[in-house]
């Protein structure tokens, strides 16, 4: 296969919330291409675009497939993440591989609350957009009421460039307003029939094409005066403007149909093809901008294969039996197949398998790709998602997009011993596909813990740890990581006296426990003068002292923010060891820890809540039960944020209960800020449940 030049290409994200019908719309622009032959179906499972088991399973997207298909002697290839708002992560790295998107809205659903959050990563992006508003064939659907919609919650005006030709179960086609027919294509056969504007329909045409002129003139200085010169645009000058309009992101058309009957197709791809930027369009207006690894000088690049090879990997596949794909976005440049490319993310030389072009999962080797092209390579080892790949002799390193951090975690235990290894093992592949999953063994707790972005998510990690790694796993909350510290001073003797036959075992300190500040952690201090203590024992006894913090005298939770001084104590010419001194030094401390009043800590996030404004007063009055602390409050368009300290222990559930208050329009993200004592009324509770814990794990 030769190269597809970057000017008849077209790179498109497919942009929507869940249950709107965008796989439906990629699906009916496939058949309508000719890439497929029939027109699948998203309740029969029988869609290019999804094809693993969770998505059959669940009839939703769950991971980003690209589809390829050809129209008017271009190129389109679209990339379609899913719309849920808990795998942002995948729509975020999607972004980074297109050059303009498709916002798919239901004339049904409207505009939700995960969509919105979407589309303010586009407008920072400065992707164009086209919208299609899907489901005109429902009941009630209404394409004005979207459009107000629109302007409403994203803050656009969008201009119509077709319209529905019949309403709810009558939708018989669209009126193409550019020009100025009617297209009836159906689901039984993506044959196009243009046909005249129908009498009735004369007055709404003429209505939209002269606010499609309008926009047009305002694109450009020249055919603002011809328009008002004239008061007409010439077919060619309205194509020009409009394309001028939609790549600077003032002008959004909009595109009227109903996927799963495929009606409105036609004119949105005519719309891709002439409206949307090439890559090529794109960096001649702005040069792809990146870092030199080494001196970190900016370096430019530019669509044209002349250019030096660079690209950047926004997915990551790993099956146990193909082994790994890295989805890649050629950014300048050509790559070959079989070439040794570098990685300049991680410093490190790749040898690249065969390179692929994907229509879902149907895989078309190619011996080569240029600059603009999305491919699939093969067996790379170290490439991780959201890596650069380059010409080692000309390298550059593009920056990583910034994404959400998880906000729910489990503790997961394995159900039988045998899938420990697999546990471990599968879930770090699939942290390298998805990199918004985290997976830890907690050090005090001992728990292994998945963090994620919703139930959901952690749910969908859970069937493909299942289905690609057979390891089955049981959830439950994890365990909150409290401390144990001192109020007061305390001294106590710490002495160990042992005689058996032969040589016995004798160590005797006297240590003094100080509290430090919080977050100070731990000092040790030798105070011993004279000899009391010969110098060669006081790291036993440092040691001793470290062993016996690991287990307060509260609840048998680590202690921490003391300073333990020795200051005195004896020693046996021949009966004392560092063992010795190492177990005295453990009984002096927890001896002192009782009479330290000692207290209970635990661990208190930073939480940043975003939430419309009309849910706001639910959302602080939430947290405040939740024994939070608000920060500070702050405006955000239509939303705002709340910044708020809130204990670990208050949060465990909060992912489900924001969700309820904000019907679903909020979210959040929290990371640790410090230990703060635990109120007195709920210190017994929480030790009581220690307890209870600790001796059913021993039986």
């Amino acid at each position: 296969m030769s190269q597809v030049s970057a000017e008849s290409l077209r790179n498109v994200a497919m942009i929507s919330s869940v249950g709107v019908g965008k796989t439906s719309l990629a699906e009916a622009m496939l058949y309508t291409t000719g890439a497929v032959p029939h027109l699948g179906s998203v309740a029969q499972g029988t869609t290019v675009s999804d094809f693993e088991p969770e998505e059959l399973h669940r009839r939703n997207s769950v991971s980003t497939s690209l589809l390829r298909c050809s129209w008017n002697h271009t190129t389109i290839n679209l990339v379609d993440p899913p719309g849920a708002l808990s795998l942002l992560g995948e729509t975020i790295m999607a972004l980074r591989a297109v050059d303009a998107v498709v916002l798919i809205v239901g004339a049904s659903s409207g505009v939700r609350s995960e969509l919105i959050r979407v589309w303010s990563r586009v407008r920072e992006l400065g992707l164009p957009c086209l919208l299609f508003v899907n489901e005109l064939d429902k009941d009630g659907a209404s394409l004005d009421g979207i459009a107000a919609m629109c302007h409403r919650d994203l803050g656009i005006m969008p201009l119509p460039m077709s319209l529905p030709l019949g309403t709810g179960a009558q939708l018989e086609g669209v009126l193409d307003i550019l020009q100025q027919s009617v297209i009836t294509s159906r689901k039984e056969s993506p044959v196009i029939q243009p046909l005249p504007i129908p009498e009735n329909a004369k007055t709404a045409v003429g209505e939209a094409r002269r606010r499609m002129q309008e926009g047009a003139a305002e694109c450009d200085d020249a055919l603002l005066e011809q328009y008002l010169a004239s008061g007409e645009l010439t077919q060619e000058d309205m194509m020009k403007g409009l394309r001028l309009g939609v790549q600077a992101g003032t002008i959004i058309p909009l595109y009227a149909g109903s996927a799963i009957k495929n009606i409105g197709i036609v004119p949105l791809l005519n719309a891709i093809v002439e409206f949307l930027p090439s890559p090529m369009d794109r960096t001649a207006r702005t040069p792809l901008e990146g870092l030199h690894p080494s001196t970190g000088e900016a370096v430019t690049r530019r669509a044209i294969h002349e250019d030096s090879f660079s690209g950047i990997v926004f997915k990551t596949l790993i099956d146990p039996f193909v082994g790994r794909l890295s989805y890649l976005r050629i950014l300048s440049g050509l790559l070959h197949a079989d070439s040794t490319v570098f990685n300049s993310s991680r410093n490190s030389k790749e040898k690249s398998g065969h390179l692929y072009t994907l229509l879902g999962k149907k895989h078309t080797v190619v011996p080569s790709a240029g600059a603009g092209e999305i491919v699939a390579i093969g067996k790379l080892k170290d490439t991780q998602t959201g890596d650069t790949l380059c010409d080692e002799h000309a390298p550059i390193c593009y920056p990583k997009p910034m994404l959400p951090r998880p906000v729910l975690s489990f503790a997961i235990e394995p159900k039988s011993n045998a899938d420990i290894e697999k546990i471990s093992l599968g879930l770090h592949k699939l942290i390298e596909e998805d990199p918004t999953l985290e997976f830890s063994r907690h050090p005090d707790t001992k728990e292994m813990v998945l963090s994620g972005m919703s139930q959901l998510h952690i749910d969908l990690a859970l069937e493909k740890l299942r289905r690609k790694y057979g390891a089955e796993v049981v959830l439950h909350m994890p365990k909150i990581p409290y401390r144990e510290t001192i109020r007061t001073m305390a001294q106590a003797q710490g002495k160990y006296k042992k005689q058996t036959g032969g040589h016995g075992q004798y160590g005797d300190c006297w240590l003094e426990l100080t509290p430090l500040l919080r977050g100070e952690g731990f000092k040790f201090e030798n105070k011993v003068v004279g000899g009391a203590i010969p110098r060669n024992f006081i790291p036993a006894v440092e040691k001793g002292v470290v062993e016996a913090m690991h287990h307060g005298s509260l609840a048998g939770f680590p202690v921490v923010d003391c300073r333990v001084v020795v200051y005195d104590g004896s020693y046996h010419a021949v009966d004392s060891s560092e063992m010795a001194f190492k177990i005295a030094a453990s009984m002096g401390f927890k001896k002192a820890l009782e009479t330290a009043h000692p207290v209970l800590l635990e661990p208190i996030m930073t939480v940043e809540v975003e939430a419309p404004a009309d849910h706001i007063g639910s959302v602080i009055g939430d947290l405040n039960a939740r024994r939070g602390r608000i920060l500070h409050v702050e405006a955000k368009d239509q939303t705002e944020q709340i910044t708020a300290l809130v204990p670990m222990a208050e949060l465990l559930t909060y992912a489900t209960a924001l969700n309820s208050l904000t019907a679903g329009q909020g979210s959040y993200a929290m990371e640790f800020s410090r230990y703060d004592e635990v109120p007195r009324e709920l210190v017994v509770r929480i030790i009581e449940a220690h307890k209870v814990e600790t001796h059913s794990a021993a039986h």
